[in-house]
């Protein structure tokens, strides 16, 4: 009768937590002049492959609305998607293309939490939807060297490309292409100035965020020092007025590219992140 009550008990065990177990969706957004292949080609979505995650697609947003590159694991209980962005266009126009995004997640996965990883501007461009209170579900936001309270590259850049007509012009005409490219940013670059009273970084840094789990890998070896494109400090959460003190921060590499390091330390905070 014991041994019955026992295997009883066990099995009410199993069921309830079989019951309350949730999946978690991971969602990886690139930075500038990145793409959704990024993840790929830096070898972070294959590490966390190899640990359990499987990839359920690629969104970006058409004419249409919404499209999508599916993959075989939508209804893994660890699903990664990847996310397509304007990565030259400011950083409201880039949070309006994941809106539609969100919709869809929300009606395909409604009770499941959303896990953000960004990197670079991606992760400014996750923090601006969380704090317009569009996404579904939030759980937990991680940043991959991303410029919380701006660079000095971004005015740099701001001021090489500040030319009268007719010497853009002419200089749009010899140029390789890069200095096209600067041009055409320059409405992210005033997003990601060095924060200051009137910044839409300085805005977003004092508005309230959800309470969810705030992690930052900071580059820049044993020192958090930052890297070529953004100083340590604009990485690290804890220095965002808002999430001083609530923020996880993790030092791991040296440059600003994603390498396939950051998906073994990913994987490593995922699993740890509370149910």
């Amino acid at each position: 009768m014991k041994s019955l009550l026992a295997a009883f008990a066990l099995l009410v065990t199993t069921l309830f937590i079989a019951s309350t177990a949730r999946s978690d969706v991971l969602i990886l957004a690139h930075g500038y002049l990145g793409s959704a292949a990024s993840w790929e080609r830096s070898g972070v979505v294959p590490m966390l492959v190899q640990k359990g995650w499987e990839r359920a697609g690629i969104l970006s947003l058409g004419p249409g609305g919404v499209t999508e590159i599916s993959g075989t694991g939508r209804q893994a209980e660890k699903k990664i998607y990847l996310v397509e962005l304007p990565s030259i266009a400011p950083l409201g126009l880039q949070a309006d293309h994941l809106t539609p995004m969100w919709r869809l997640l929300a009606q395909r996965h409604p009770n499941e939490p959303l896990i953000l990883v960004g990197h670079s501007a991606g992760g400014v461009v996750l923090r601006l939807s969380l704090v317009r209170g569009e996404v579904p579900n939030p759980k937990a936001l991680i940043t991959i060297a991303s410029p919380h309270l701006g660079t000095p590259r971004a005015e740099q850049a701001l001021n090489a490309t500040d030319d009268p007509w007719p010497i853009e012009i002419l200089r749009d005409f010899f140029d390789d292409g890069d200095y096209r490219t600067l041009r055409v940013s320059r409405g992210l670059y005033l997003d990601i100035v060095r924060q200051h009273p009137g910044s839409l970084l300085f805005w977003l840094n004092h508005q309230p965020h959800p309470e969810i789990r705030y992690i930052s890998i900071v580059r820049g070896g044993p020192f958090a020092m930052g890297d070529f494109l953004v100083p340590g400090i604009s990485q690290d959460l804890n220095n965002v007025p808002v999430l001083r003190g609530k923020a996880t921060s993790r030092i791991a590499g040296a440059g600003h590219e994603l390498f396939w390091p950051d998906g073994q330390l990913l994987a490593s905070l995922l699993e740890k992140l509370p149910q």
